[in-house]
């Protein structure tokens, strides 16, 4: 299952709550996003690591924090693995597969 974060908020209370979390930004327009989306999805339905999302039209703010706080040059697709608050890996793009998720979730 995917969730969606809509707020700065709902981040914070996810990644204090969570030891890993998975986060993909996704862009609504972007075919390569839809990819991405679609292997994101697969990838959820799988693994027991918590799987968010938020749409960077309609949340960039937050997509904005994340860069900013996190260091993290924005790209959209781009999928987060967050682990003890703090980000543990991420890609974009087309190196966005089930593969590569559920690589870096193990990891």
């Amino acid at each position: 299952m995917i969730n969606t974060l809509e707020s700065i908020e709902q981040l914070e209370e996810v990644l204090q709550k969570e030891k890993k979390v998975m986060i993909l930004k996704h862009s609504s327009t972007c075919p390569i996003s839809h990819a991405a989306f679609e292997e994101y999805g697969e990838f959820a339905g799988q693994e027991e690591i918590p799987s968010w999302m938020l749409i960077v039209q309609e949340s960039r703010p937050l997509s904005n924090y994340i860069a900013e706080k996190y260091g993290i040059e924005h790209e959209s697709p781009q999928a987060i693995l967050f682990v003890d608050g703090k980000p543990a890996w991420n890609a974009s793009h087309w190196k966005i597969t089930k593969r590569s998720l559920a690589e870096a979730a193990i990891s």
